[in-house]
């Protein structure tokens, strides 16, 4: 798991580990570490390190400090440092570095900007832009002349420049993500001593580009356990239920699936092919009489239902014994369909609600917490249905309405979006999927999640480990479908089908 770490919890190891070593030595790891990235980065482009233009732009703090240094290693490497002084003041140690080492730093009226950058700023020119404005204390949206460097820095982003910023992009919420205004955008953010959430979490963590760890001793101070961890591979592989000699397809663990209704067919025909290549020994699909004949046709292997449109009926006696199920998709809202989703909401049995059985839970919220195991699965309109809030307050602030709904629900929450979130009923740690692709943002795709995350909790995962399973396999088959065969580089649209029939390949892949 790569494991991120509250700012509060961050700072305190940070004393922690000053009190026992010589003052300035975190910063010279720090320095060090970032230095020697920034230097790669460079060799990767034309020219390397020696004669490249390096921008530095420097805050007060100390990530200006951290940043300083970095230029003084760089620029005695020969390239051509100039650090700009985003106030009155910068650190003085590190400006006194930089320019011991050949490099400039500049104060406000050298670069000419008081509200604004002007055309003819020195960034314009840079290779690399050293981004140390804020640390991770920083809150809000950037102000003048932080805004104004960070716009002239995105200017020559685009331009070609590698923008690699220190400790967090300045402008994001570390904690949380948020981005509440101007904001610098980074192709790698060089983060020290513990990842923050905001660098996992969107929309914070769509500025901060690819996310290196710099190791500068804070493990054994980290007291406390991880606001947001996301997994790697090997996590998922563990994870993964595998059959065994005395395996049988009811010792798999049997889904049943709640989907489909004869407007929205597909639904059900989506969430049975997510379920079936989920794991399940066995998917029994409950559903109108025109999906039913459908969902025969594609998935044979699994045992149908079909319920009346309306009238009292046996949910629970007519589908037959399972392990878990799937509520939601497509099955409509009306009275019927409220009645058969209460029905399983009443049993002891893991549940799993997404799509029109959310509009319904919005509705009928008496029906939660349950004390058997739940996973609901939204997007941010859903949750937003559910909290009585907006979707963009949710986008906004990922982290915090999934931990919000979770605790007042009682449920385990897995908000679906550019960066899928897990937050569990209780104050454990919020689960990040790292694999997420915009290819998944697809007519159905979210079906297919459903049947697959359903079919790893009939097999006896906690609706969390269900969630963060489904959602990786989700993403790896949503990157294998759009390359399709060849080194991945040449990429094209997507269906929810797809995703269906690349769920083998991402399984193999772990």
């Amino acid at each position: 798991m790569r494991d991120a770490y509250q700012v509060a919890t961050v700072r305190a190891a940070e004393q922690a580990l000053m009190d026992l070593v010589p003052d300035g030595t975190l910063m010279g790891r720090a320095a060090t570490g970032l230095a020697s990235i920034c230097a790669a980065l460079l060799h990767a482009a034309p020219g390397h390190v020696y004669g490249a233009r390096v921008v530095v732009l420097a805050g007060r703090g100390d990530n200006g400090g951290d940043a300083l240094y970095a230029g003084a290693l760089l620029a005695r490497r020969g390239a051509a440092v100039t650090a700009i002084a985003a106030g009155s003041t910068v650190h003085p140690g590190g400006a006194a570095a930089l320019r011991e080492a050949g490099g400039r730093v500049s104060s406000p009226a050298d670069v000419g900007y008081a509200d604004a950058v002007p055309a003819a700023h020195p960034i314009a020119g840079a290779d690399l832009i050293v981004d140390g404005l804020l640390g991770i204390g920083g809150r809000g949206g950037l102000r003048e002349p932080f805004a104004s460097l960070a716009a002239e820095a995105e200017t020559a982003r685009q331009a070609g420049a590698t923008v690699v910023a220190v400790d967090l992009p300045s402008g994001i919420d570390a904690d949380t993500g948020a981005v509440e205004g101007p904001a610098v955008r980074a192709d790698v953010t060089v983060t020290f001593g513990a990842i923050k959430p905001g660098l996992l979490i969107d929309p914070g963590a769509g500025h901060a580009g690819a996310v290196e760890l710099v190791d500068i001793g804070l493990g054994p101070y980290l007291e406390t356990e991880p606001a947001a961890s996301a997994p790697q591979r090997d996590d998922i592989a563990e994870l993964l239920p595998r059959p065994g000699a005395e395996s049988d397809k009811y010792r798999r663990g049997v889904l049943g699936v709640l989907a489909g209704s004869d407007r929205f067919t597909g639904a059900a025909l989506l969430s049975a092919g997510g379920a079936v290549h989920g794991g399940a020994g066995m998917v029994r699909v409950v559903t109108t009489q025109v999906a039913a004949v459908l969902v025969r046709q594609k998935w044979p292997e699994t045992v149908v239902t079909v319920h009346p449109d309306e009238g009292d009926w046996d949910l629970l006696g007519s589908a037959g014994r399972v392990q878990a199920w799937v509520a939601g998709p497509g099955m409509g809202t009306g009275p019927d369909a409220a009645a058969r989703l209460t029905a399983i909401l009443r049993t002891d049995l893991p549940v799993l609600v997404d799509a029109d059985g959310l509009t319904i839970l919005s509705q009928h919220l008496d029906l939660l917490p349950r004390l058997a195991p739940t996973l609901i699965t939204p997007h941010a309109g859903e949750l937003a249905r559910l909290l009585g809030t907006d979707p963009a307050s949710v986008e906004a602030r990922r982290l915090e309405h999934a931990r919000r709904a979770a605790a007042q629900l009682g449920v385990t929450v897995l908000l679906k979006g550019s960066t899928t979130v897990i937050a569990p009923p209780d104050a454990g740690p919020v689960l990040v999927n790292p694999t997420g692709t915009p290819w998944l943002a697809t007519a159905g795709s979210g079906d297919v999640l459903s049947g697959l995350a359903g079919a790893l909790l009939a097999q006896g995962l906690t609706p969390a480990q269900a969630g963060l399973a489904g959602a990786y396999l989700h993403g790896l088959a949503g990157r294998l479908a759009a390359a399709g065969p060849g080194d991945g580089t040449a990429q094209a649209p997507i269906g929810a089908s797809d995703l269906v029939r690349a769920l083998p390949a991402a399984f193999r892949s772990l």
